[in-house]
């Protein structure tokens, strides 16, 4: 998820974008953003707090490439900018979010019309129809992939044939990122529904089961003071969670 302060707050989050960033600093090579450091704007380029431009450097986007967001939102605008006009940026929603929450069309309809989203193609398919453009460089979720293992989607998501459809859109040496809220090793699948957490041991396990190679790691939202016992809304720890950040790859 987006921020799970409900249901209405994680599809308003989905889509939620702000203006024209900082510009980019290099044009070959991976890219890398100013974060401006303007907090009210709650996208990855303007704020601090959501490390755009350290995350937007480990999965490694470079101008040109092909780049879906699934559950898009806060890191629409800074993969957008990313990957240039050259690149192609697919922002997936899920239609059960859609069903939820009609108003997210409209915004959707708003951010086509928006400078800071020209060239964002956008798609609301079920999430266990998940249609995706193949010979993709990359594809990244944020706080979302637990939401896999919850009832969030309006019942259970075949969470393998999922993974097995973005191994099958991403080109040979394409990397899967993964950034959600840590869980205790070992608490198992009963920890997402409660807690919004998931262990980083079961992703991984998933993503070897569909074929992929674990590529690496960041502890840039490593947060030792995290409670993990809690839930990710409990405001003693309200956005001050632990958080992964894993890639995989499609081998070559």
């Amino acid at each position: 998820m987006i921020r799970h302060f409900a249901i209405s707050a994680i599809a308003l989050a989905l889509v939620v974008g702000a203006g024209v960033g900082s510009p980019v600093l290099a044009q070959r090579g991976p890219m890398v953003l100013t974060a401006p450091t303007d907090e009210s704007r709650g996208d990855a380029l303007n704020n601090p707090a959501l490390k755009g431009p350290e995350v937007i450097k480990f999965i490694g986007v470079k101008r040109g490439w092909r780049v879906a967001e699934l559950f898009s939102g806060r890191f629409t605008t800074a993969l957008n900018q990313a990957v240039g006009p050259r690149g192609k940026l697919y922002a997936v929603t899920p239609t059960e979010i859609i069903k939820v929450h009609p108003e997210i069309t409209d915004q959707i309809a708003k951010h086509k019309t928006e400078a800071a989203f020209k060239g964002v193609e956008f798609s609301t398919p079920s999430v266990n129809d998940l249609v995706l453009p193949d010979k993709l460089d990359a594809v990244f979720i944020r706080q979302n992939y637990h939401d896999l293992h919850t009832t969030i989607m309006g019942g259970p998501v075949d969470v393998p044939a999922f993974n097995r459809k973005v191994f099958a859109a991403l080109k040979p040496g394409g990397v899967f990122v993964i950034l959600d809220h840590v869980a205790l090793p070992g608490s198992g699948l009963a920890t997402p529904p409660r807690l919004h957490r998931i262990d980083p041991e079961i992703v991984k396990q998933e993503m070897t089961a569909a074929g992929f190679v674990f590529d690496g790691q960041s502890d840039v939202l490593h947060n030792t003071t995290d409670d993990h016992t809690k839930m990710v809304l409990d405001p003693a720890i309200l956005g001050n969670t632990d958080q992964f950040l894993l890639r995989f790859k499609k081998p070559r």
